[in-house]
Formats: structure tokens, sequence, C-alpha cells
């Protein structure tokens, strides 16, 4: 075998080891992502009373915070969409006092943005409004700092909840 098709045969070989060595790595890393999801929700059945299986969470981005949605997935699950409601209305009351210990005991205390948003919750506006099919939290702020937090947050809840939640 000649120098040349010996090298042509390694850089083969090489780029070949590199692709198996991706592909697992990203197996593991989808592996990590299921179970984290599957510990997010066992761990919200504990916390939110309504069922994540008939119900979708919606985080929108603005430009001054953001706008979380949870609707029931039917419009007529009147018992859904009361249990929405009840949830985030005492989800409102407890982070405009800088409770966030329902989304900590869910995501944990290092989820991103929490600390930012338990030391900033005077400087944040969170109302609650229903909607149609559930209610919907807005929150507002002024300090930029405190928006990145939020949609940091945000992007948090989304990875963590997977097929429960999306960017709205």
């Amino acid at each position: 075998m000649t120098p040349k098709k010996r090298r042509g045969m390694l850089a083969v070989a090489t780029l070949a080891a590199i692709a198996v060595a991706l592909a697992a790595y990203v197996l593991v890393d989808q592996n990590g992502q299921a179970a984290r999801q599957a510990e997010i929700a066992a761990k919200s059945r504990q916390v939110m009373p309504f069922d994540l299986e008939r119900t979708t969470h919606r985080f929108t981005k603005s430009a001054t915070g953001g706008l979380q949605t949870v609707t029931a997935d039917d419009t007529a699950d009147s018992e859904q969409v009361k249990l929405i409601r009840e949830h985030l209305t005492k989800e409102a009351a407890g982070f405009s006092k800088g409770d966030f210990g329902d989304p900590a005991s869910i995501h944990g205390t290092e989820m991103p943005g929490l600390r930012e948003l338990e030391q900033g919750h005077g400087r944040i506006d969170v109302r609650y409004t229903q909607t149609p099919a559930g209610a919907q939290l807005t929150y507002t702020a002024s300090d930029q700092s405190l928006v990145t937090a939020l949609h940091a947050w945000f992007d948090a809840q989304v990875s963590d909840h997977g097929q429960h939640a999306e960017h709205g």
C-alpha cells in the first residue's frame, strides 16, 4: 500500500471514529434530557394541580419581560381550566412577594434566572389574567438584567418541560 493511500485510509478511519463519538454524545445528551424531563414531569405533578398531559405551557418573551400562558388543550375541559386559574392566581401572588418556591421545587434552586427573580421581585410587575382556556401571567420589568433573567427562566422551563411547554 502506498503512503498516500495509507494516509487516505487513516483520514477516513479518523472521521468515522469522530462520527461515532459524536453520535454517542448526542444519544447520551438526548437520554439525559429525556430523563430530566421525566423527573420534571414527576415533580410538577406534586406542585401543579392540573394535568400536564391535558394542558400546554407557553412562554413568550418580550422586550420588557414576557408572558406565561397555561391553557387546557380541550377548551371545554372546565376542570382543567379551573385548576389552571387557581394555580396561576396563587403563583402570581407568590412571585410578587419573591416566593419562587414552586418552580424551585420542580426545577431546582440553581434554575437559570431564578435567583435574580427572587432578589429582584420588587422590580417585576406580575399580572394575572384569565384566558378562555386557562390563564396567563404577564411579567414586566424595566431593569434589563431582570428581563434577561426572565428570558433565561422561560428557556429553562421550556427545556425542562419538553412536550408540555413551548415558546410562544
